[in-house]
């Protein structure tokens, strides 16, 4: 087992959640269920805290507000078709050809209770809202099979989705906040946002229910006393969150596996398992930060597989108290030889 940590391709900066109001008064240009995303330009991206029961710290220990990007990211504006082995990268806003294009993001499910990504594709320009309409719909029965599971109420409808200033004003049914217990609350929650901020163009999310906005969501009296980015939610963040590869992604070596991380020290190990059970890698990677404060990671490693087909990315740590592994999440996924 290798003790060498592999090196972080880049950081991202920890946004902390605090309410504060804009200055500026730019007009917002609404989107309907049916409509196109529209991203206003320029202002930061307001800020907010999300309270009450089992609600997350919204300190810098979150996780910030949108995944890191490719090293070459192509422009929001401009949607590209990506390759299924890369993360995906768009924002919102229209394009300027006549042809739809399709983009590759992804949705977030629950696997064990944690948010955890799926692969979907969307069709320009109108993104985050095909990308909510998507986590609505549920898993899919591979990913079903795989364990993974949604909070939000089925029927749950999207209403409207606007982007202004980096934040999505997302407006769903009622059907959103019947029924479950605090937890249940801060998951579905935690998906909406977790999805829409995984478009770099988007950092928090305010959410409005039968087009009013919410302060108070669900008979648990969680508080949102602002938009609320993926820092509210680390209760329901894995200790290793894997953003790349997806579950189902079919993977050759050198595989780049990039996401977050706050674990002790932040020190894990990603392990690859072909489809003979097989250890074909197991490397130690350290995050940007950790012990209490989410860092990020980048990194890509060569795997030996015996075989081609099934496989299982393992992400995990090394117990400090007695030495044992401790599973975090694991990503089923196809192990090319």
């Amino acid at each position: 087992m290798s003790s060498q940590p592999w090196s972080v391709a880049r950081s991202r900066r920890h946004r902390h959640a605090a309410l504060f109001t804009t200055a500026l008064a730019l007009p917002a240009l609404a989107l309907t269920a049916c409509g196109t995303d529209t991203a206003a330009p320029g202002a930061p991206a307001d800020t907010g805290r999300l309270s009450g029961p089992s609600a997350g710290t919204g300190t810098s220990g979150g996780t910030s507000g949108a995944p890191a990007p490719p090293a070459s990211a192509p422009s929001a504006s401009t949607p590209t078709v990506t390759t299924p082995s890369a993360p995906r990268t768009s924002g919102s806003g229209g394009t300027g050809g006549t042809g739809a294009k399709s983009i590759r993001t992804a949705v977030y499910f629950l696997h064990g209770e944690k948010v955890s990504p799926a692969p979907r594709a969307v069709t320009a320009p109108a993104t985050a809202t095909a990308a909510v309409r998507a986590l609505l719909a549920g898993p899919n029965g591979y990913e079903a099979r795989h364990g993974r599971t949604t909070a939000v109420p089925s029927g749950t409808r999207l209403r409207s989705l606007v982007i202004r200033n980096h934040v999505a004003t997302v407006d769903l049914s009622g059907r959103y906040d019947d029924g479950g217990g605090s937890l249940s609350m801060q998951e579905r929650l935690a998906q909406v946002v977790f999805t829409v901020t995984r478009f770099p163009t988007v950092h928090k999310v305010a959410f409005e229910v039968d087009g009013k906005p919410v302060h108070h969501f669900g008979g648990e009296g969680i508080v949102l006393n602002g938009p609320v980015g993926r820092a509210d939610f680390e209760n329901v963040s894995p200790a290793v969150l894997v953003e790349s590869p997806l579950i189902g992604d079919a993977v050759r070596s050198a595989v780049r596996v990039w996401g977050s991380a706050d674990t002790f020290e932040a020190e894990f190990r990603l392990k690859v398992t072909d489809t003979t059970g097989h250890t074909a890698a197991d490397v130690l990677v350290r995050a940007t930060s950790g012990t209490g404060t989410r860092g990020t990671f980048d990194v890509t490693f060569p795997y030996k597989a015996a075989r081609t087909g099934p496989g299982l990315l393992t992400a995990y740590f090394v117990s400090p108290a007695d030495g044992r592994p401790v599973t975090v999440d694991t990503v089923p996924l196809t192990v090319n030889r």
